[in-house]
């Protein structure tokens, strides 16, 4: 019989927990979940949990039409030699020739397909970025009936617990 609360399937569920403490940086979460852990404190007891989520993109650079060509002819060409190997399993023609006409076709149709999907955007994003999600908090969370063991155990570390008059 499971216990009210807790799915044995989602290791992600704590049933009744509280908030131990909150880090502006998962390193510091880390290390109070690591010293809790290295003071024999049962650690399936808790959870980090990221909170204020905010979405970083970094512009690496401007897309030109030469840019997206070459992209194009690079990602068609590793993509046809992908198809070019298959194929070569499967046939009795040389493995170069196979090879070749299939990495020829990969970069000609990556080529066409990379210029109309950027004449598409008609210049609306004319660079290129990276993106990532990101939290600005981090909680540390605790099962009720081992919270007061973990803030007594955490106050051993110093600067594990954030100052509640800063």
């Amino acid at each position: 019989m499971s216990t009210p609360g807790l799915n044995p399937a989602s290791p992600l569920k704590l049933q009744f927990p509280q908030s131990l403490a909150v880090y502006d940086d998962y390193a510091k979460a880390q290390k109070s979940v690591d010293f809790l852990a290295d003071s024999d404190f049962p650690v399936d007891q808790l959870m980090i949990v990221g909170t204020d989520l905010k979405r970083i993109e970094r512009v690496t650079g401007r897309l030109t039409w030469s840019k997206i060509a070459v992209g194009g002819i690079a990602s068609g060409l590793w993509f046809g030699i992908f198809i070019g190997l298959i194929f070569a399993l499967f046939t009795e023609e040389g493995l170069w020739q196979v090879l070749l006409s299939t990495a020829f076709i990969g970069a000609t149709f990556g080529l066409v397909w990379a210029l109309i999907g950027y004449a598409f955007t008609r210049g609306q994003r004319d660079f290129s970025s990276v993106t990532q999600v990101v939290a600005t908090k981090y909680e540390v969370l605790v099962e009720h009936k081992e919270a007061a063991r973990a803030r007594e155990l955490l106050a051993g570390l110093p600067g594990a617990l954030p100052d509640p008059f800063a």
